[in-house]
């Protein structure tokens, strides 16, 4: 059973909020650093909490870097446990994601590449007046603890706010992995739970197995590390492609579904090939319900380098149950209208996924899913969304009784920044907030009173 009084409620419960904002912060001194998360603690909301009571929830969220752990006195011994990849964030990484040109870390904003870059809380409200409230309720607290604000991001879904979507006009949150032991039953093609250890540390994964977790285990049981991704997306730069390569709307959206694997209502092309189709887009239980290897193949219907395809192979690939992840995270910047020419405002998405091996999961996805260009067998394409592009690749439509292909895929868009977190657990945090040494003595007192 997974502990759900101890697990941060951020990958399993969704809050019911339109609003957000992400504070990367700094500690100058460890105590400094403790004091602001004491202070915070109790605002910290757990999956039991957030899931159930509503009107209780409180929905904040904390994580760490590697740096931030160190500074908050988590010796050297203990620090060496965590994975490789993890202590050395992703900047330096960013070659093996395939984050080069324009995605490369020189061009990050925020502060994110910084070694001292050492914690994010999240902040999250139902509505934009309410995150202003916890905005300045948090620069409070982070004025009397000392603790410096390296950069910050305010987030607001996109009107209309029926369903949530990004700035390109696809509809997101379609496919998630259901967690077995979570209690939310996946959707219909979805395939089956997955073991709570491919997110959770100190939990059995796919393989049966429980991987020795990072030490001491009170700092790492129950929880998950998260790779941090913003992403500006060039509206404008989407909408003259689309009218470059179709002569009518019609033409245009079919392209943009071309390139997503999905019409802008969510229905995939697998299922409807040749026209949108909005009811099946909103219902979730047809919308996940397809596979590719009996049902397309070649990539008639959604081609293979469509980014859902290249982002969930689903039957076509392997060992997928290892590979997947959770994706949580929204939009920032300004809705640009449909009829309205590109307005220089940065705008886009800032999303996390989460999962319990870095490697096997998110850097495997951004290597081999997202930017080898052979991918498939394709030859010289990458994922036309989110893929690092520099004029120099293609996309490939395949269609009878000639397949089209368009060469020099221009950049949809430029990552901004990105980061390596590790999300504790409740008592995790108490552990970090208290010092490792007042931990362990008070550890110490308690196992000789039962002695």
């Amino acid at each position: 059973m997974l502990d759900l009084d101890d697990i941060q409620h951020f990958l399993l419960t969704r809050t019911p909020a339109l609003a957000a904002r992400y504070e990367f912060l700094s500690f100058p001194a460890v105590d400094r650093g403790r004091a602001w998360l004491k202070g915070i603690l109790e605002r910290v909301g757990t999956a039991r909490a957030v899931g159930g009571s509503l009107l209780d929830a409180r929905w904040v969220s904390v994580a760490f870097t590697w740096n931030g752990l160190k500074t908050l006195g988590v010796d050297q011994p203990s620090l060496a446990t965590f994975p490789p990849e993890f202590q050395q964030g992703m900047a330096p990484r960013a070659a093996v994601l395939g984050l080069t040109g324009k995605n490369a870390p020189e061009h990050w904003v925020g502060d994110l590449a910084s070694p001292d870059l050492h914690a994010i809380v999240i902040l999250f409200a139902r509505d934009v007046p309410e995150r202003e409230r916890c905005k300045t309720e948090h620069q409070r607290h982070v004025t009397e603890s000392g603790v410096r604000v390296l950069s910050s991001l305010d987030l607001e879904a996109i009107p209309p706010l029926e369903y949530a979507h990004e700035h390109f006009g696809y509809r997101d949150r379609l496919s998630q992995p259901a967690v077995e032991g979570a209690g939310a039953e996946p959707t219909p093609g979805s395939g089956p739970p997955i073991k709570p250890g491919e997110f959770f540390l100190g939990y059995p994964d796919e393989m049966g197995l429980v991987p020795p977790p990072p030490q001491p285990e009170v700092l790492s049981r129950n929880g998950s590390f998260l790779a941090y991704f913003r992403m500006q997306e060039h509206v404008g730069v989407f909408r003259d492609f689309l009218a470059q390569q179709g002569k009518t709307p019609e033409e245009q959206e079919l392209v943009a579904a071309k390139l997503m694997g999905r019409w802008r209502s969510g229905a995939p092309l697998v299922l409807a090939p040749e026209r949108e189709d909005p009811a099946l887009g909103a219902d979730m239980q047809r919308n996940n319900d397809f596979d590719y290897a009996k049902m397309d193949p070649h990539g008639y219907a959604c081609p293979v380098g469509s980014h859902v395809r290249r982002m969930n192979p689903r039957d076509t690939g392997e060992n997928m149950q290892r590979r997947k992840m959770i994706r949580r995270g929204g939009t920032y910047g300004p809705h640009l209208p449909d009829d309205a020419p590109e307005d220089g405002h940065e705008r886009g998405i800032a999303a996390f996924v989460g999962c319990a091996s870095l490697v096997r999961q998110f850097e495997f996805t951004m290597n081999v899913w997202a930017n080898d260009p052979d991918f498939m067998s394709l030859g010289n394409e990458r994922d036309p969304i989110i893929g690092t592009h520099d004029g120099s690749y293609d996309m490939t439509i395949p269609r009878r009784p000639i397949r089209k292909k368009i060469q020099g895929l221009p950049a949809f868009t430029t990552v901004r920044g990105g980061a390596y977190f590790f999300l504790p657990g409740i008592r995790a945090l108490k552990f970090l907030a208290d010092g490792p040494s007042a931990s362990a003595r008070t550890t110490a007192a308690a196992s000789a009173r039962t002695s």
